[in-house]
């Protein structure tokens, strides 16, 4: 059965259009994994004692319609498999009537803090989650191939707003910095993220951006030009 949760879109949640922005999306899809986590007994505490936290790969998202403000809203999820390092997660947004208004999947990483490396995934780590079957989604592969040609925007600082309890860069806020590259009347589908790296407190951050007719995607980067996540939204 899958975990869910109401509530109803926010003025703080919304965009110039009053619909519900890409990074609020994420926002309460990490919320409604992190709430199921707590309720199993495999939250923040657990993990923190274990030395050990989940740490997203990728993300698929196929935006049906972002919600506008003040609409009820209801957020679901639930795993449907665990393999060696991994974790295996869908998420859904739906109105009222249940009809679907956004669709996700993700790929998750068990590591080990202490290390930096992959944790295998133990029984007791994964004790309270109930299984459900995969939504029915396009595949794609999770790793991004960058586009060439792109251009580089203005840099920043990665600073203590962009942070989560792991001391990195929140998942979600990389899409909220990828959000301010794309073009006025873009309506997003589709959206897939790939991370590859942790930026930290005072990081600098380097976006690469690269334009087509149907889609956008937004690199970024560290002064190497390594990327810590890349964004693709597609028309």
């Amino acid at each position: 059965m899958a975990y869910q949760f109401e509530s109803r879109v926010r003025y703080s949640e919304i965009g110039l259009d009053r619909k519900l922005t890409l990074g609020s999306v994420i926002d309460y899809f990490q919320d409604c994994s992190t709430f199921q986590s707590e309720a199993c007994g495999n939250g923040i505490d657990y993990l923190k004692e274990q030395k050990r936290a989940w740490m997203v790969l990728s993300w698929q998202i196929e935006l049906v319609r972002r919600p506008m403000l003040g609409e009820h809203i209801t957020v679901q999820t639930w795993p449907y498999e665990f393999k060696a390092f991994y974790g295996y997660r869908n998420f859904t947004l739906k109105d009222e009537s249940g009809a679907y208004l956004v669709k996700a999947n993700s790929i998750w990483a068990f590591m080990d803090m202490e290390s930096g490396r992959p944790a295998k995934v133990l029984p007791e780590n994964i004790s309270g989650y109930q299984m459900e079957q995969p939504l029915e989604m396009a595949s794609f592969p999770r790793k991004i191939q960058l586009p060439q040609n792109s251009v580089r925007m203005d840099s920043f600082p990665v600073g203590r707003h962009h942070l989560d309890t792991n001391n990195h860069v929140n998942n979600g806020q990389y899409i909220a910095m990828a959000d301010e590259y794309l073009p006025e009347g873009f309506e997003t589908s589709a959206l897939r993220v790939e991370y590859r790296a942790q930026a930290k407190l005072h990081d600098l951050i380097v976006p690469m951006v690269h334009r087509e007719e149907n889609s956008l995607t937004v690199s970024l980067e560290d002064e190497a030009g390594k990327p810590y996540a890349i964004v693709v939204y597609s028309r």
